[in-house]
């Protein structure tokens, strides 16, 4: 056993209505990948803001640098080398990477902005980060700026790194060069604390694993003396069985037709898509899998090329438009683009099909009522209240209100951007059992994913784009990762 650097010893912390940590005790050892594993609501988030003083725990005491803290701040934190990571980047996109890397740490006081591109590029170097110190956040991609915030976290010399999610935005390579900065900070004596919902990656990169529940710790375990199913059965409390629902529903009937659709990042896309089918769309990061759904849904230009629905030829301008013609999107981003934050559950679902829930010129709060609560009966929205601000939601449930509000404004095609990023692996089996359940019904879906084994268990078909163009067609008795990565990467 290591030196333990960080003890947190019964941590609770209560909200109105709700104990988001329970007398919660963790250790964490030196030169350790630690994971934090656990659905959405077990409390990891909450645990690491206590760590990091972002939020102040109510009971307990954190014990860090041979001192006891019965409340910690962000100054005291940072003191004693803990660097959070979070999710969304705290970045600021009008300065320069130097810039940011070099702000609020030991190098602030570089003035010259030579030597801070310098400095930078010498810890690039170091780790192999290939970016240039030059360039401008906003010109980042969102992949370029989780490496940057990693370099940043690196730069304070930090003894307690935690990672969120730290490859929700990663390509397959920039995974592996994530992998190799955490190997050499383990040969450094550094800590990290790992928060992923990918289970694959606990066993490549962690040394244990630390589960919770409800709020509470259930145990921790050395990740080379467990497997995923035992994993899955401490995080949820019961075995899940069947993680891809079985079916046999696609049809011959051609529902939606894309023929030499262009926009503004593709270039003559065709495909067709068939009633009661999940249609998988594959592609590198970059590849205009997105782009080219936005341009189908009316929410990009298009620049040419036509759009067959049911052998009818339509003209989409709009988002507003394709729901008219039952095109529904859930969006990657479902924070930014899917949903509104600081508006209520009822209103989110409400707001795609309001005229039908108007009666003489007046909304009728009653039916919008109705309506919310036959969704969230549906789909199993987790919630104290439908007056609950969708902000305040996990992500699998914030991803479900997205859905909602999708299937309310009644779209007989449903495309998925990325449906089960971020979403613990409770929240994703259910919505891989409402995708089925969907197509069941006669509906179909388009599924960009990135997740491989989401891509090969949930997909009928697969097509798959590279630089905007597709490039190939896999069938479901032809699948294999070898063969989606090869058309991926036009090879």
């Amino acid at each position: 056993m290591g030196d333990i650097v960080l003890q947190m010893k019964n941590i609770t912390k209560r909200y109105p209505g709700v104990v988001a940590l329970n007398s919660v005790s963790v250790d964490f050892e030196a030169g350790q990948v630690h994971a934090l594993l656990g659905e959405n609501g077990a409390g990891k988030s909450t645990l690491i803001k206590v760590l990091s003083g972002a939020v102040e725990n109510d009971e307990g005491q954190i014990v860090i640098g041979g001192q006891e803290y019965s409340k910690m701040t962000p100054l005291i934190s940072r003191t004693h080398g803990v660097e959070v990571i979070y999710q969304e980047y705290n970045l600021i996109p009008s300065l320069t990477v130097a810039e940011n890397i070099c702000l609020g740490s030991k190098m602030h006081g570089l003035s010259n902005k030579g030597e801070m591109i310098k400095t930078t590029q010498r810890i690039f170097d170091q780790y192999r980060i290939d970016i240039n110190p030059r360039m401008y956040v906003r010109e980042l991609s969102p992949a370029q700026q989780q490496l940057v915030e990693i370099t940043k976290a690196i730069s304070k010399d930090a003894k307690i790194i935690v990672m969120d999610e730290p490859t929700a935005q990663l390509t397959m390579s920039e995974v592996q060069k994530l992998y190799e900065i955490i190997r050499n900070l383990k040969a450094k004596n550094c800590t990290i604390i790992y928060i992923s919902h990918r289970l694959e990656e606990l066993f490549e990169i962690t040394d244990c694993v630390t589960v919770m529940r409800d709020g509470c710790y259930v145990t921790t375990v050395n990740t080379g003396e467990t497997d995923r199913d035992k994993l899955i059965a401490l995080m949820v409390g019961r075995e899940l069985t069947n993680t891809y629902p079985d079916r046999n529903c696609a049809t011959q009937e051609v529902v939606l037709e894309i023929e030499n659709v262009s926009s503004y990042r593709n270039d003559n896309c065709s495909f067709v898509l068939h009633k009661g089918e999940i249609l998988g769309m594959s592609g590198l990061v970059g590849a205009g899998r997105t782009e080219l759904m936005r341009a189908v849904f009316g929410a990009d230009k298009r620049l040419g090329g036509k759009i067959r629905l049911n052998g009818k030829e339509i003209n989409i301008r709009s988002p507003k438009e394709a729901l008219e013609a039952g095109i529904g999107l859930i969006p990657e981003d479902r924070k930014e683009q899917g949903c509104f934050l600081n508006m209520t559950i009822e209103w989110n679902i409400a707001i795609s099909n309001i005229r039908k829930l108007t009666k003489n010129r007046l909304v009728s709060k009653k039916m919008i009522a109705e309506q919310a609560e036959v969704y969230k009966k549906k789909l199993n929205i987790k919630t104290p209240s439908l007056q609950q601000r969708v902000g305040n939601l996990s992500g699998g449930n914030q991803q479900k209100v997205v859905l909602a509000k999708v299937m309310a404004a009644n779209t007989d095609i449903l495309i998925f951007d990325e449906p089960t990023r971020g979403i613990d692996i409770g929240a994703r089996h259910e919505i891989y059992q409402l995708m089925s359940e969907l197509v069941q019904e006669g509906k179909s879906i388009i599924m960009i994913s990135s997740d491989m084994e989401e891509l090969l268990g949930m997909s009928d078909r697969i097509v798959v784009l590279s630089e905007g163009r597709i490039t190939g067609e896999v069938q479901k008795e032809e699948f294999s990762q070898e063969k989606v990565l090869s058309l991926a990467s036009n090879e």
